[in-house]
């Protein structure tokens, strides 16, 4: 049997990265090889995971609000956070989704829009990973459209009071704070909310079949008060939790493709040693024709992510240049895990391997931050001019 070729090596897509961008993908690949492959499997079907432990690992190396400015952040570039994110859910889409919430949402909406006092009160410690935070935009009614919330916040004297339920809010349970988006008398705004204040009520979700290995809950607010700088001054109208979004949506671009790598991955070894018919079931047309048509998928979806993170790095992104990379990057890994799930046959159900559980994973990060649905609307406004959401 000759030498096998990785599949992004196809198209010698090192080439196009950087030695500090390499750098830092090979770090946290090395990372997730250590504190998260040997135990994910053990997470998921326990339905928990030690998030503190990891926050503190992943702090530790500068990957928590990596791509953010000052207060303790690194500073990284928008293709070097992508490549992290990659490698973070090449071991699961967990631990992406909580350095995905901790620094493109709580982090993030705290250093655009918050207090010079609110940022040197939390942005130093999240990134460190000792304090954790979440992101309570999502209703139990209200997912696809926010600007439906029922949250409300009121002016009381000095302060606010805050009403209403956050639903599918990942790191909820054993957050620290939550950047909380309410209806007020003078629109939608935000606001920094300490999780220990009276009223909080984080419920963990259970009985989940996917992301399993990630903290979920919901957040009830029962007449909570709040002082008067807890309001995030510079955030007005629905645009500033969806530029939140956007930037997390940059991510799960690059993450999912990682999903995708090692399902992908997994299933080429798999091929070159499972024996039928008296050979390796690499060896046969079909089997190679599922592994090529899933390599160049996967090409193809790297090189969409890298040209998005060059624009980041220089001209900055728009929101529906993002919705065509989380769109198609999340719906061809979705279909790249199901197809290596084929290739491993009644193996492929098994958490031995990681392939179903990747596949399942990827039925909540296609519908979580915008739907395929909504992306599509998102996408077609842009090509027509002609907004489809009302």
């Amino acid at each position: 049997m000759a030498a096998r070729t990785a599949p992004l090596d196809l198209l010698a897509l090192d080439s196009l990265l950087s030695q500090e961008e390499i750098a830092m993908r090979d770090l946290v690949r090395r990372l997730v090889d250590q504190q998260v492959r040997p135990h994910v499997a053990r997470w998921f079907e326990d339905g928990r995971t030690p998030t503190r432990d990891l926050a503190k690992q992943f702090g530790a190396v500068g990957l928590l609000g990596m791509h953010l400015q000052g207060y303790g952040c690194a500073g990284a570039s928008a293709v070097s956070y992508g490549l992290a994110c990659m490698e973070l859910e090449a071991g699961d889409s967990g631990s992406r989704s909580l350095v995905s919430v901790q620094g493109s949402l709580a982090m993030y909406g705290i250093w655009a829009y918050g207090s010079e006092a609110q940022k040197q009160r939390w942005l130093p410690d999240m990134a460190v990973g000792d304090a954790i935070g979440c992101f309570g935009l999502t209703e139990p009614d209200h997912g696809s459209d926010p600007a439906s919330m029922k949250t409300r916040a009121e002016r009381n004297g000095d302060g606010w009071v805050l009403r209403g339920t956050k639903m599918w809010i990942t790191n909820a349970p054993v957050a620290d704070v939550a950047v909380v988006w309410a209806r007020t008398d003078d629109g939608v705004r935000g606001f920094v909310v300490p999780m220990d204040s009276e009223g909080v009520t984080a419920n963990e979700i259970h009985h989940k079949l996917s992301l399993r290995a990630s903290s979920t809950g919901e957040i009830v607010l029962d007449e909570v008060r709040l002082p008067g700088d807890a309001l995030l001054p510079e955030a007005r109208g629905l645009k500033a939790p969806l530029s939140c979004l956007t930037e997390a949506r940059y991510g799960i671009a690059w993450g999912a493709l990682g999903a995708a790598r090692d399902c992908l991955d997994t299933a080429i070894a798999y091929a070159c040693e499972r024996e039928q018919f008296g050979r390796p079931i690499a060896g046969f047309q079909l089997t190679q024709a599922k592994l090529a048509d899933m390599a160049v998928e996967l090409q193809k979806g790297f090189l969409l992510a890298l040209h998005l993170g060059r624009l980041a790095d220089s001209v900055g992104l728009r929101p529906e240049q993002v919705s065509i990379a989380k769109l198609n990057n999340v719906r061809e890994a979705l279909a790249i895990a199901r197809q290596c799930r084929t290739i491993l046959g009644a193996n492929g159900i098994s958490l031995e391997y990681p392939v179903l559980r990747h596949a399942n994973n990827l039925e909540s990060v296609l519908t979580y931050e915008g739907t395929s649905e909504i992306h599509q609307l998102v996408i077609g406004q842009e090509l027509t001019g002609v907004s489809a959401f009302t």
